[in-house]
């Protein structure tokens, strides 16, 4: 059973108060280990542990005058602390705190949109194996081309966000680890083993070597497939809408009841959360490419990465748990007219069966030349003509010379064209795990 969870849950995680919570937990983990190693007496340590806490509205005036976030976050601690506080913050810098406390916040977020994915999977799973077996036209170019079912399409949904599944865990991997190796990860105040021991504590990973931050790549490598599992969405989305086309009418997302389409228009039912995802899309995408030029400081590090963090990976975050759920709201409720896919299957009068023709009559010694000549000739009759195809096949002499009349029917079945849907649904479900 997934447990329910809101947007509400990826805000909080981005919230200051849980900024602030996560630089606490690191600056308390830091004290008790150089308790454990006898750089901080064991009391001082018990009484930062016990009495640091914060105020954010005292962070931010005291932010006003000394202009720093760490320092004014220190002071507003040690104002509870008292005098054991000259132990809080001991041998560290800034980034020592944030870019590890970072790791927390992103770890946390990333088991929100994994357990979101899980639950998107579900519902994308029920619906394929309700349509498994709903034909429809396979469309390539946006024209006709063979008979394929709407499970099929689902199918092809599924495999991918659990591919995006397993980028979002190695990306989680990637970007939880800490650093406590001060001001150009050198350990010129504090040894490994301080590091070590906190990164223990938090469930990180000590990063092997650091400049004054955690290297950018690893924020770059998870934004990037932040913007890889919202394509994701974008392209599934983009399919609903284009497949809610008036002309078409296969697939329509869920319209609720009192839910209005146009301030003008009383008859409109438009495809708004889908286009939604959609745009949102873009935006995660570009704040992937943002990520990659944060990866870039000079030297050991300057901050121009900082200020764009505080943008992109909230934003990239909340918006794309957004989606997730709402896309999630769409498959669960999106309706499907099954007789209507079966009336455009049948609208190009049959030419969708061209391939198999051609391979028959290939079977049969014909030329791959001549087949194709002898089968798109009537095509394209059926096409300028209105006629079906199979008819004019059945009427062509070159083609009844070499097909007699039920192997041409034959060709024309679909239960032939579709047999192996069971193997590929057996591929997707049974080998790749949610």
């Amino acid at each position: 059973m997934i447990p329910r969870y809101t947007g509400a849950d990826m805000g909080r995680i981005w919230s200051d108060q849980r900024k602030y919570e996560t630089w606490l937990q690191v600056e308390l983990a830091a004290v008790d280990a150089m308790a454990r190693a006898g750089i901080v007496p064991p009391q001082a340590a018990r009484e930062v542990r016990e009495r640091g806490r914060f105020d954010i509205a005292r962070i931010e005036e005291i932010e006003q005058v000394t202009q720093h976030d760490v320092i004014a976050f220190t002071t507003a601690v040690a104002e509870h602390v008292g005098p054991s506080a000259r132990w809080l913050h001991f041998g560290l810098t800034s980034s020592d705190v944030i870019d590890t406390a970072q790791a927390l916040q992103m770890r946390e977020a990333c088991d929100l949109i994994l357990r979101g994915l899980a639950a998107l999977m579900q519902a994308v799973r029920a619906r394929a194996e309700e349509h498994r077996d709903a034909v429809m036209i396979g469309r390539t170019h946006g024209v006709h081309a063979e008979p394929m079912t709407f499970g099929l399409k689902l199918a092809l949904w599924y495999a991918e966000l659990a591919r995006d599944v397993e980028r979002v865990r190695c990306a989680r991997e990637t970007v939880s680890v800490g650093k406590l190796s001060g001001a150009v990860g050198t350990f010129a105040h504090l040894p490994p083993s301080i590091e070590a021991d906190v990164c223990r504590t938090l469930g990180l990973e000590p990063a092997p070597v650091a400049s004054q931050v955690i290297q950018r790549d690893r924020h770059a490598e998870l934004l990037s497939t932040l913007a890889i599992t919202a394509s994701t969405l974008e392209k599934c989305a983009l399919e609903i809408r284009g497949l809610q086309k008036t002309e078409i009418g296969e697939v329509e997302e869920p319209f609720a009841q009192g839910q209005k389409g146009s301030s003008a228009m009383p008859h409109k039912r438009n495809p708004v959360g889908c286009e939604q995802i959609v745009g949102l899309a873009r935006l995660v995408r570009a704040n992937a490419g943002a990520a990659f030029e944060n990866n870039a400081l000079w030297h050991e590090r300057d901050i121009s990465h900082s200020s764009v963090e505080r943008v992109i990976l909230p934003d990239s975050f909340i918006a794309l748990d957004h989606m997730i759920r709402r896309f999630t709201r769409i498959v669960s409720g999106m309706v499907v007219y099954v007789d209507r896919m079966r009336e455009n299957l049948d609208r190009s009068r049959g030419v969708v069966f061209s391939g198999t023709v051609l391979l028959e009559l290939a079977r049969r010694g014909v030329s791959r030349e001549q087949a194709y000549e002898w089968v798109q000739r009537n095509a394209m009759r059926s096409f300028n003509e209105r006629r079906d195809f199979k008819a004019l096949l059945l009427a062509d002499g070159d083609v009844t010379a070499v097909l007699p009349p039920a192997d041409i029917e034959r060709a024309f079945d679909l239960g032939e064209q579709l047999r192996h849907v069971d193997h590929i649904f057996g591929r997707v479900f049974q080998e790749v795990a949610v």
